[in-house]
């Protein structure tokens, strides 16, 4: 592993490099729970959450809760975090036993996140919420107007076209319990159901009022 280009393309130098190989490490190259990233990807999931809140709330000091919370919710989400991992390069170094996942969202999001507490855990907090903002500073000034969340607009559109109150429901829950997958469905009476999947309730629910919105013929651009 080229220790050098990675923290080079980082911007973070490691005291201990063990850290940014486990960040690095898939669990089909290795299952040990202390070689491969998912324990580091719990930590920079919660640090990424923190950082970015942070961000919004300097950036933006005029705007409510409600929209700082849409603000967040698109800029931590896998798409977000695995874009950012693509554009720094670093899906070419993660250790993985088959290069068809190497282009997994979800992957590239674990190893994003998994950096992100490689860094914490080297560095500290501060080093970590540096790197989360050079990172994602661009992004936070990408849209000048907060997205309108899928339930929300869900909820004005069943409104304008009299149709009940959307029911979401909890159809499942799965995975590890530090890395859950919720599949919760949305309904209307007449017109049907659609589940969408997430990382936890609140994600699931957005995912399937999307997906709803599409049945219904909305276009919707988060």
């Amino acid at each position: 592993m080229n220790f050098e280009k990675i923290e080079q393309i980082i911007g973070y130098n490691f005291q201990n490099r063990r850290l940014l190989q486990q960040a690095l490490t898939h669990s089909s190259f290795s299952g040990k729970v202390s070689e491969n990233y998912e324990r580091l990807e719990f930590l920079g999931d919660r640090v990424l959450g923190v950082a970015v809140a942070e961000m919004l709330y300097k950036t933006f000091p005029g705007e409510p809760e409600g929209s700082l919370s849409q603000r967040h919710t698109s800029l931590v989400c896998k798409e977000t975090v695995s874009e950012v991992v693509r554009n720094m390069g670093l899906d070419k170094y993660i250790r993985i036993a088959n290069e068809d996942i190497r282009e997994n969202e979800n992957v590239l999001c674990d190893v994003g996140e998994a950096v992100i507490g490689a860094i914490f855990i080297d560095g500290g907090c501060q080093n970590a919420l540096e790197y989360v903002r050079r990172e994602w500073k661009d992004l936070i000034h990408k849209n000048t107007a907060p997205p309108k969340d899928s339930k929300t607009l869900l909820q004005e559109v069943a409104h304008v076209r009299g149709l009940e109150t959307p029911l979401y429901e909890v159809k499942s829950r799965e995975g590890a319990e530090h890395e859950p997958v919720f599949h919760i469905s949305v309904s209307f009476p007449g017109i049907g159901s659609v589940t969408g999947t997430g990382r936890n309730k609140k994600l699931a629910e957005q995912d399937a009022a999307s997906q709803m919105l599409q049945k219904l013929g909305v276009h919707h651009d988060q």
